[in-house]
């Protein structure tokens, strides 16, 4: 069996992950995903004020619909280990999306524009601290 193919992979040069990591990882992947949750259930349900934020940005709401779902599929991407980093990048670009569309609407920096990004930071530091590949890519 030829072990020098297993020990130069990227996951096998990170860092073993502590249990605490593993759980603090696992924690702040819970609190992003429980709000990406919420944002995806809101553009599926329609509410009054997804409705009004469409119809100030001039999108019709068949795209709440398509941006619900956009998001849902990448937060399971995101929620299962073997495809994380693939979620992680997926709603990465979505939260690009949502800065974009907040410097366009000429939001508030702090309050409206940066979040998306906080959002982006806790998602891969909850990714950083769960898994070896994530940390393999950025051994910091």
């Amino acid at each position: 069996m030829n072990t020098s193919t297993a020990s130069t992979s990227p996951a096998a040069a990170a860092a073993p992950i502590s249990a605490r990591a593993r759980i603090a990882g696992w924690i702040l992947t819970g609190l992003a995903g429980l709000f990406l949750l919420f944002d995806v259930i809101v553009h599926l349900v329609h509410p009054e004020s997804a409705t009004e934020w469409a119809d100030d940005r001039g999108l019709p709401y068949y795209m709440l619909t398509t941006m619900g779902v956009l998001l849902g599929i990448s937060l399971v991407l995101y929620l299962i280990p073997r495809t994380a980093v693939l979620g992680a990048v997926l709603i990465t670009a979505y939260l690009g999306g949502a800065v974009w569309e907040n410097i366009r609407s000429e939001e508030a920096l702090f309050g409206y524009i940066l979040f998306p990004v906080y959002i982006a930071i806790v998602v891969w530091l909850g990714l950083y601290l769960r898994d070896a590949r994530a940390r393999a890519v950025a051994p910091w």
